[in-house]
């Protein structure tokens, strides 16, 4: 597969029929998490409280259309980077760390590979409680076309393959709002220090493709638009697909 010049890509792809990863690249690669650590965030809320109504108002569109502020109120009650510290023991992730201690309410800021992606999406199939795994993969299913805050994610994993797919997206770095607001709808409602890529945007496609888990993680150079790095990600992760 080509990657970019100016990109850091990592990606894996876990075939779950053989049981084994079919195609990988610097799979221990560390990257911030954007967005993809809500899915970590919503199966430790899960794993410790019964689902309220109001609980549902937020946790739907922190994982179809990436709602931060969802994000943050789970965050906050979770105890921050205790989220993680659970999850990481769970789970059994090696790549993944809480965010730097000077920043400890930036949850985006949090380190993790595209080994331990798909460590979680592996966990969340196969040994998550049935009522954990059945809410998570709903919402991961309507993954609507636009975040709340505006940007398109329908980058990588939607655009490259054909549906059934389930997909957590992750974006940082673009800006507050998007240079081209998206129009489709979204939901209402240590001594080991990881390199974060702080002042460069990354951008991640994540997700179930059939019967496969896939994670594909890019971090571009400074400056990179929303829509290069989007058409990047995506051309890449149609490669990575066919390959595997």
């Amino acid at each position: 597969m080509r990657v970019p010049a100016g990109v850091l890509a990592s990606y894996v792809v876990f075939d779950r029929k053989a049981g084994r990863v079919v195609v990988e690249r610097r799979p221990r690669q560390t990257f911030r998490s954007a967005s993809v650590v809500k899915i970590l965030i919503a199966l430790d809320y899960l794993d410790r409280h019964a689902v309220s109504a109001a609980d549902r108002v937020l946790l739907v569109p922190m994982l179809r259309s990436s709602d931060d502020k969802a994000a943050t109120e789970f965050w906050r009650r979770g105890g921050q980077k205790a989220i993680i510290e659970r999850m990481v023991r769970k789970v059994g992730l090696s790549e993944t760390a809480p965010p730097p201690a000077e920043k400890p309410g930036f949850w985006g800021y949090t380190a993790l590979s595209a080994r331990d992606v798909v460590k979680t999406y592996r966990y969340l199939l196969d040994e998550a409680p049935k009522a954990q795994r059945e809410f998570v993969l709903e919402q991961l299913r309507k993954s609507t076309p636009c975040g709340t805050d505006g940007f398109d994610q329908t980058f990588g994993i939607p655009r490259a393959v054909k549906r059934p797919w389930a997909v957590k997206q992750g974006w940082s770095g673009f800006g507050e709002v998007p240079a081209e607001p998206c129009r489709g709808g979204g939901a209402r409602g240590v001594a080991w220090r990881p390199d974060l890529g702080i002042g460069r945007p990354v951008l991640h496609t994540t997700g179930i493709v059939g019967d496969k888990i896939v994670a594909v993680l890019t971090l571009h150079p400074a400056g990179t638009s929303f829509g290069a790095a989007a058409a990047r990600i995506t051309t890449l992760t149609r490669q990575v697909c066919r390959a595997s």
